[in-house]
């Protein structure tokens, strides 16, 4: 089973590539476009392409759901295998950085961070294999941004509807409008800044390697035979590009993203607004309680 696990937690990422191999056209020249189209599906409101980047992210998820499978199968107390080391480590490390970022009142949040962030990382990588990242396109990361938005919102009301009206009024009434556009603001700038940043890294890579094949032509064309056409000077640069750009860079939004998710969610949670509420519930509840007993002790 551990085989298994390990085998089908590849094959997503293998049958990415036979798809673009076998339904991706291949581009003369540079070509910086959005996610390859497969097909629409027709709808009563409009059509719904399937693109390359919701093909690919199904494909990470179903990738990650086998490896989380590969890590935890077959755990023991003792004797324990180096994955299981390496998932209790991811987990201490998750639920460590839960701890310090948003404190004890959120640590049911680890799974949605760990989810976040390995999702994130995860499709940003798939550049290292030739596949298109979901995290280029806007619809994916604004997907991921409107859910963070929907936590914080719903974070926000766990003190009443009052205290998240009032709440836009501080520190002063007229700045209530500031207020509201900063509330409208937070899924759009997490959205754009994770997309901007990997869509950015990948025109430059693309551009680099552009401009290094024809300067290299100008230099080493005049070489006899298949020397002349071999793009001397994209040996190298362009993989140092794509170690800061696919995997550095790609990573570090994700941490990023998952950072802001922490933040704004216990930020906007009206803490002491809502264990006050909190408190106030319960004794009110043990005061009819109180009274239902002395009542029926009278009876």
């Amino acid at each position: 089973m551990t085989i298994l696990y390990l085998i089908l937690s590849i094959l997503p990422i293998v049958a990415g590539v036979i798809i673009k191999v076998m339904y991706v056209p291949v581009s003369d020249g540079i070509s910086i476009t959005g996610a390859h189209v497969f097909f629409t599906i027709d709808l009563p409101l409009g059509g719904l392409p399937v693109s390359e980047a919701q093909v690919n992210s199904w494909l990470v998820l179903i990738s990650l759901f086998f490896f989380c499978k590969f890590l935890t199968h077959d755990l023991k107390t003792r004797n324990i295998s180096v994955r299981q080391v390496i998932a209790e480590w991811l987990v201490k490390s998750v639920e460590g950085l839960v701890r310090s970022n948003m404190g004890e009142f959120f640590m049911g949040f680890g799974h949605y961070i760990a989810a976040i962030m390995g999702l994130s990382a995860c499709s940003s990588l798939l550049t290292l294999v030739g596949l298109f990242p979901p995290t280029s396109d806007i619809n994916i990361v604004g997907g991921w941004a409107i859910m963070t938005f929907i936590l914080i919102t719903y974070y926000k009301f766990k003190a009443g509807p009052w205290i998240y009206i009032r709440s836009f009024g501080e520190p002063v009434p007229f700045l209530a409008p500031l207020n509201i556009i900063g509330e409208v603001a937070t899924p759009i700038s997490m959205a754009f800044r994770h997309y901007g940043n990997v869509l950015s890294g990948s025109i430059i890579s693309v551009l680099i390697a552009a401009l290094l094949t024809n300067v290299s032509k100008l230099i080493f064309g005049a070489l006899p035979g298949i020397l002349g056409d071999f793009p001397f000077l994209r040996v190298g640069l362009p993989a140092v590009l794509s170690v800061y750009f696919d995997l550095f860079s790609g990573c570090l939004q994700a941490f990023i993203f998952a950072m802001l998710t922490m933040l704004y969610v216990s930020g906007g949670f009206p803490e002491d607004e809502y264990f006050k509420r909190k408190r106030l519930k319960e004794a009110k509840k043990n005061n009819n309680s109180q009274v239902i007993k002395n009542t029926n002790g009278g009876i």
